[in-house]
């Protein structure tokens, strides 16, 4: 039995190619963090600015005879170095959203690593935003069968309104369905 050569070259091209399909494709994800305006290295300086400014109120205390105040400005430092610390293990919570045209799927890791995960039908899903005309754009909320997940609640107003801006052509696309090309 002979084959043809077009038929051949077809089915080697077809068996070569690797399909994508459309609802695989993501629209739009995104991953937001907690804004730190101090990194690692300044917080350090600060630290040390803070110690430094601690000793030279603690010595003449000393010096009169009042020692006990040494110590109390000792735990000040302490306390500011443990709130420090605190503030940078939040800063490990992040959220994603992605949008596919068959999916929605948002995953929220608190710094504790908890994780908390929704996946909806994007037909299904309405972006609401809450305004206020002095601050701007408050609020990002994804509303479902009564259900209402904030999003993108650690950005700010300017960065916000982009954010919703385009989750919500994201969105769009997705309700018109996957493209088959």
């Amino acid at each position: 039995m002979r084959v043809r050569p077009a038929l051949a070259t077809l089915a080697l091209a077809a068996s070569a190619v690797t399909a994508i399909h459309p609802s695989d494709t993501q629209i739009f994800a995104r991953r937001t963090v907690p804004h730190r305006s101090l990194d690692r290295r300044g917080f350090h300086r600060l630290l040390m600015v803070f110690a430094g400014f601690s000793f030279c109120v603690t010595l003449p205390f000393v010096i009169m005879g009042a020692w006990p105040v040494a110590g109390f400005m000792g735990v000040d430092v302490l306390i500011f170095y443990f709130a420090f610390r605190a503030n940078f293990r939040a800063a490990n919570a992040y959220e994603d959203v992605t949008v596919t045209p068959v999916l929605l799927h948002i995953e929220r890791v608190s710094h504790r690593g908890k994780r908390l995960e929704w996946r909806l039908n994007p037909l299904w899903v309405r972006l609401e935003r809450q305004e206020d005309e002095d601050f701007g754009l408050e609020h990002i909320a994804l509303v479902t069968r009564g259900r209402r997940i904030e999003v993108a609640a650690w950005l700010g107003p300017e960065a916000r309104e982009q954010y919703a801006n385009e989750l919500a052509r994201a969105l769009a696309e997705a309700k018109r369905g996957p493209r088959y090309n």
